[in-house]
């Protein structure tokens, strides 16, 4: 699956090379590519930033998977991004916001049944750096805080996500 998104991604990116990334605010209209870590284990997330309002304001939204030996999870981020200059096209930015997902607890399987199954909610922070370079690339390391919320143990506490970003903007 990776290979898969991966492959998509770089096929993007060669469509697009025309395009220049640069406009008159500090950030590009938009942003496409992979968010790589995690806190709670491994993962990848495909993130779509799109600017809105002010040229240093932004949403992201982030699709993606987490797993390790206990779990497996699906999940579906939105933040609100506000977006500082430091130097050039290096940029720092803050952001607020949450979203919902699905978790397969890979600890217990009772008689084909897995008891802590199911949806969950969180809410998350977000703060990071990130450089825009000349051309339509920008590499970002952000920390985005979340405390999920569901009726089981599983997610169900702080997690500490620190990941890196490789996104095309256009």
């Amino acid at each position: 699956m990776i290979r898969f998104v991966f492959s998509g991604i770089l096929l993007m990116i060669l469509s697009f090379t025309g395009l220049n990334a640069q406009n008159s605010g500090l950030i590009a209209e938009n942003a496409l590519g992979l968010r790589l870590g995690g806190g709670d284990g491994f993962g990848a997330e495909i993130s779509y930033q799109r600017q809105i309002g002010s040229p240093n304001n932004r949403l992201e939204a982030d699709l993606g998977w987490r797993n390790d030996s206990y779990f497996d999870a699906f999940k579906l981020t939105g933040l609100y991004q506000w977006v500082w200059n430091i130097e050039g096209g290096f940029n720092w930015y803050a952001g607020v916001g949450g979203g919902l997902g699905s978790v397969e607890d890979n600890r217990y399987f009772k008689n084909g049944y897995r008891p802590n199954d199911g949806m969950f909610l969180f809410v998350a922070g977000d703060i990071g750096i990130e450089y825009n370079f000349d051309i339509p690339l920008m590499l970002s390391l952000d920390f985005r805080p979340e405390i999920g919320f569901n009726d089981y143990d599983v997610l169900n506490n702080f997690i500490p996500d620190i990941a890196l970003g490789v996104r095309y903007q256009f």
